[in-house]
């Protein structure tokens, strides 16, 4: 593989989440394509990388970190067993490891890649798939190596594709079950309140619509105005009207303490995988 003499960034893996992250570091400005390899097993998604972004790619993930300044780790959970025997020992000195894997503490990283002493910096980052569209959440947490400079830049790239905070190491379990599952929670109500409007009389399409709109239009305004989302519910609830009559029935049916479980369910898995 040929490539430039200086690597800023190695990406391991050319999924969803490793796509979205190196279009965070170009948005951001952070490095230019020729200086960014991003791996992949996968030929066609290597030669769809190179085409789109104009980056090298490469099949060798440790070829791609050697040298490099900072290491994303982009792939599944599973693999990561796979993908330290691949970078243990080839990382240069003061390089920075960026892990988006669930339940993969900082401390459990740095062991791998560096061994039992290691003083790796890692940054542990739980994007959700929002990132695809520059509208993700993705809180960080940093291991103890870790410098200012370094928390800067990763703070960039990841205001590049949505909105990110620092969070202590403690509770990245608990914000991979709120937004890093919680994408998916949400689908199902957009689903959810879809078929409602086709059961009433609405074509598919309209539904899904105004469904994913009224999503969308109500976070919008959570976050713009600061408000607690119990004082935008009652400026909707209206007495004796409609959005009154439906909460009434979503409380009844219980839609609040499933949807605090489904986080808790949620963290634990994290917490289990933290452990396997």
């Amino acid at each position: 593989m040929a490539r430039s003499p200086k690597t800023r960034f190695a990406i391991i893996g050319c999924g969803n989440m490793g796509r979205a992250l190196l279009r965070g570091i170009l948005k951001a400005g952070l490095a230019a394509p020729q200086e960014i390899v991003i791996t992949a097993r996968s030929g066609m998604r290597r030669d769809a990388a190179r085409t789109e972004f104009g980056v090298q790619t490469s099949a060798d993930n440790r070829g791609a970190a050697r040298g490099a300044e900072t290491v994303i780790l982009a792939v599944k959970p599973q693999n990561l067993a796979t993908v330290a025997k691949d970078l243990k020992g080839a990382l240069r000195p003061g390089a920075l490891v960026i892990s988006v894997l669930a339940g993969k503490t900082t401390d459990a990283i740095a062991a791998l890649l560096g061994g039992a002493r290691s003083k790796l910096a890692v940054i542990r980052v739980m994007p959700n798939i929002p990132v695809m569209v520059d509208a993700g959440c993705s809180p960080y947490a940093r291991g103890a190596a870790v410098t200012d400079a370094q928390a800067t830049m990763a703070a960039r790239m990841l205001g590049a594709v949505g909105d990110t905070l620092e969070v202590a190491e403690s509770h990245m379990d608990t914000v991979t079950g709120l937004s890093g599952s919680g994408p998916a929670y949400v689908y199902m109500m957009i689903e959810a309140l879809a078929d409602g409007g086709v059961k009433m009389g609405l074509p598919r399409d309209i539904a899904t619509r105004l469904a994913a709109q009224t999503v969308h239009g109500a976070a919008l305004v959570v976050k713009e105005t600061g408000l607690h989302p119990a004082v935008l519910r009652d400026q909707v609830t209206t007495p004796g009207g409609t959005a009154i009559a439906a909460t009434s029935d979503l409380e009844g049916r219980g839609l609040r303490p499933m949807l605090i479980s489904a986080v808790v369910t949620a963290t634990e898995r994290s917490r289990e995988l933290s452990r396997a």
